[in-house]
């Protein structure tokens, strides 16, 4: 009886796990730079928009009582997800929107915001108006909401890190542009 090698099985545990990472990897930063693109969209066709929040929570999409096209538009595995629902005065219209993650927990309850609107979807909060209670140091936050400061740093991180990518791109092509002019005059 052949008995097979136990680091041969190891091996090949290793090489699989390993090829696993990489596609997980590649397929991460194309989701990132998809989402990336996607909130630039939204930036553009952002209007400001100033309302009175009612009242805020993380409820069910399919229970947030949100426009039919949204529920129709939303894949099935998302509707039984939790998403940052506010209910806010706007103008006249009482609304159902979703908040961006990173600013749910800034806006205030029964308060009155100046607020980026897309579509239903807060973008971010400009300018907060009455009473904004401080955060109570002695409270301990939620785990979900320091996920959320987290996943916010981290997203400030990489749009500045990219910034800064273009920033060396245009200064490289400037430099590039400078010497060959240098090399014309010379000539």
């Amino acid at each position: 009886m052949n008995h097979i090698n136990p680091w041969i099985i190891i091996g090949i545990v290793l090489v699989i796990i390993a090829i696993g990472m990489v596609v997980l990897y590649f397929w991460g930063q194309k989701m990132q730079k998809k989402q990336m693109a996607q909130k630039e969209q939204m930036a553009e066709a952002a209007q400001p928009v100033t309302m009175l929040i009612i009242d805020k929570k993380f409820m069910k999409m399919k229970d947030a009582k949100l426009p039919k096209i949204v529920m129709e538009q939303t894949p099935k595995r998302y509707q039984n997800s939790k998403i940052p629902v506010v209910k806010a005065k706007v103008g006249p219209q009482i609304l159902t929107l979703i908040a961006d993650d990173a600013i749910f927990d800034e806006l205030p309850t029964k308060g009155e915001v100046k607020a980026m609107v897309s579509g239903i979807y807060i973008l971010s909060v400009k300018n907060v108006r009455g009473k904004v209670e401080p955060a109570d140091p002695k409270k301990k936050s939620s785990w979900g909401a320091k996920l959320r400061k987290k996943q916010n740093e981290y997203q400030k991180l990489l749009v500045e890190e990219e910034k800064n990518k273009e920033a060396e791109k245009v200064a490289k092509a400037r430099a590039k542009a400078q010497k060959e002019t240098e090399k014309k005059i010379t000539k």
